[in-house]
């Protein structure tokens, strides 16, 4: 069981530039990932146990704070933060350096890769951008790790994003963190994939600074979306009481 009175989450936007360089694992955490994680002991060891954990919710913000938790985040840092961030960040170092590191995307479909690349073109030029698609099963082989370890391994990213949904993006890289070969920030993203890619549209600024996102994606998705926040949210509050009660 995961619990948030255990976890040590990034406190704000600001925060992401004081994370030092090197080998570093970003997960991130909202409603929906915390209640998978009650049930799923290898999601919750891989959250509990990367270098950095950032709240993708206002929900676990507010769920901080009623809890009296020792982590006290004060606002949302979603994943399309850290993107942007880190991206950001990268880009800046490139430039003033005259040089082309690379920012490594692995999960998604071919075509939203190439939508990413496109447009990372136009956004980061002096990012060179290589990707891979992975097989789309719900668990891969032996061999399709070892062809996904290697094609990262080969390129020898100054930047790595994983994006093949919770909990299966975060369980795959913390599992195989050592056969990483490499020394720079690896995201775990997601969504954030067909966001960047325009696959998938992100709630209006309005609804984001209202933390509504969540309520944008159930109106517009309704069949996906419905039992993640109807049923969701109903049993992340039910085990945000409990966690109250197991601490008393």
């Amino acid at each position: 069981m995961l619990s948030l009175y255990t976890l040590t989450i990034l406190p704000d936007k600001q925060a992401l530039s004081d994370l030092p360089q090197g080998k570093l694992l970003i997960n991130t955490i909202n409603a929906h990932s915390y209640n998978v994680a009650q049930e799923d002991g290898l999601f919750a060891e891989a959250l509990a146990k990367g270098d950095v954990l950032t709240a993708d919710g206002a929900s676990i913000v507010h769920a901080c704070r009623y809890l009296h938790t020792p982590s006290q985040p004060t606002e949302r840092v979603a994943g399309w933060d850290v993107f942007i961030h880190e991206m950001t960040a990268l880009e800046k170092q490139a430039e003033a350096s005259n040089t082309h590191p690379v920012a490594f995307f692995m999960g998604s479909s071919p075509g939203v890769l190439l939508r990413i690349k496109e447009r990372a073109a136009l956004d980061f030029p002096y990012l060179k951008i290589v990707t891979y698609s992975p097989p789309f099963k719900p668990d891969f082989s032996p061999e399709d790790d070892i062809a996904i370890l290697s094609a990262v391994n080969a390129a020898k990213p100054d930047l790595l994003w994983i994006g093949m949904t919770a909990p299966k993006q975060e369980k795959w890289t913390y599992s195989h963190w050592q056969d990483l070969n490499i020394h720079c920030h690896v995201g775990t993203i997601g969504a954030v994939f067909d966001f960047y890619a325009g696959t998938a549209k992100r709630a209006p600024l309005w609804w984001q600074r209202h933390s509504l996102e969540w309520l944008y994606r159930l109106l517009t998705e309704p069949r996906r979306m419905w039992r993640r926040y109807i049923i969701g949210n109903a049993l992340f509050i039910h085990n945000i009481l409990k966690e109250k009660r197991a601490k008393r």
